[in-house]
């Protein structure tokens, strides 16, 4: 089938983009239906092939099969159009909310509000760790690698890309290997002009504030760098990372603040990835005002996405070739395995500061544990009704945020 035109594309990316709520699922299922099913832009095993090569790769799986789409279709200019229009709606939601949130978050009845939707996070985050256990956790090697991966975060704070790299190589190390498939025909390609062009672009921005000695938006760009690259198995696997630096080791943002951003992150269009911008821009807002956070937020967009672009336009013409590697999918596996730990880890983590007003340390390893004595009944009941809602009745994230948040608002009232 030839390529279609560009107002078309146009039409049907940005359709994707503006109703890609619900998380990468979500994502990829209306892609599937709007790409394959009706208008048969790509084959079903193409589809499938480039779903498996998104996952491989670092950042939001479905944000980069949107782009392999279009660039299969109309090259590098079809991969921008189609990966832009993924993100950029809800960039701009996020960026509303998150100026909303800098200017009115801290009023008394906002808090109060605020207070159901940190009870959704919890279960919502624990729906995430029983969805990816359920996939990735096959056999005794997957349930050890998530105990380890938990017990080197909580317990003794490794850093999060270590216990990637450390899973990742004993995923190659312990591979079966299979019977090789047949390789494809070798490929018309520049990977070191594309690598060259986009590790340019990316490194840009932090060059320029180097040399302006910016050093605070230099120490930002550097630090989403880094997220971009670690970040295997999808957002809630970085956000543990990302929590532990921003607000423990950086102190940017608060930990309640950290728990709204995700929550209103769930809540728009595009990658739950796009809850660094939230976080920049927030940050940028507490050192700088409105300029401030318009300068971080663009920046940590930026950084997060450029290598997003790299990653496609470098991989996507190994598709076939990178598909018959089975030590690649070994490694992948064992990453996965350890990103539920990372997710177990997150869970907990959200659970103590929002049921506890007051979490401290203990021991010489500085274990994270709350003060039992700061324990929140109305926290925990409202943690209590989402679960009743989103498990047992199972309502969507937002319409049990309306209801938690309406509850909190009311009892904050009272």
């Amino acid at each position: 089938m030839s390529a279609p035109d560009w107002r078309e594309m146009t039409r049907v990316f940005g359709r994707i983009g503006l109703l890609s709520f619900g998380g990468p699922a979500a994502q990829i299922a209306l892609m599937h239906e709007e790409l394959v099913s009706k208008r048969d832009w790509l084959s079903e095993q193409t589809y499938l092939r480039a779903l498996s090569l998104c996952m491989l790769l670092p950042g939001p799986e479905a944000m980069q099969l949107a782009t392999y789409a279009g660039w299969r279709m109309r090259g590098t200019a079809g991969g921008l159009l189609a990966g832009l229009l993924f993100v950029i709606p809800g960039a701009l939601v996020i960026a509303v909310l998150a100026l909303f949130y800098a200017a009115y978050g801290q009023l008394p009845l906002v808090q109060a509000a605020f207070l159901g939707i940190k009870a959704a996070v919890i279960v919502v985050v624990f729906q995430a760790l029983r969805k990816v256990a359920g996939k990735a956790l096959i056999g005794v090697q997957g349930w050890v690698l998530a105990a380890l991966s938990f017990v080197a975060l909580f317990v003794f704070g490794l850093p999060f890309p270590l216990i990637i790299i450390v899973a990742g190589l004993w995923g190659l190390a312990q591979a079966r290997i299979a019977p090789q498939m047949p390789m494809p025909d070798p490929v018309q390609a520049a990977p070191l002009r594309v690598l060259a062009l986009w590790g340019a672009l990316w490194a840009a921005p932090l060059l320029a504030l180097w040399m302006l000695d910016q050093q605070f938006l230099l120490d930002l760009g550097l630090f989403f760098s880094k997220l971009a690259v670690v970040a295997f198995g999808g957002a809630y696997a970085v956000l543990g990372y990302m929590t532990q630096t921003v607000v423990t080791d950086l102190g940017w943002i608060s930990p309640e603040a950290m728990i709204d951003a995700l929550g209103l992150a769930e809540t728009t269009p595009g990658p739950l990835i796009l809850v660094t911008e939230f976080v920049a821009l927030l940050a940028g807002y507490a050192q700088s005002g409105l300029t401030g956070a318009i300068a971080t937020g663009l920046l940590a967009l930026w950084v997060t996405f450029t290598p997003c672009f790299l990653w496609i336009f470098l991989a996507g013409p190994y598709l076939e070739r990178l598909s018959a590697q089975p030590r690649l999918t070994a490694g992948l596996q064992a990453i996965t395995a350890a990103v539920v730990g990372v997710i177990a880890n997150l869970t907990v983590w959200f659970a103590m500061h929002v049921l506890f007003s007051s979490v401290g340390t203990a021991g010489s390893l500085q274990l994270p544990l709350p003060v039992w004595s700061s324990f929140e009944p109305v926290a925990a009941s409202l943690t209590a009704l989402a679960a009743v809602l989103m498990l047992g009745l199972r309502v969507g994230f937002v319409q049990a945020m309306v209801v938690l948040g309406l509850c909190a608002l009311g009892l904050g009232l009272i």
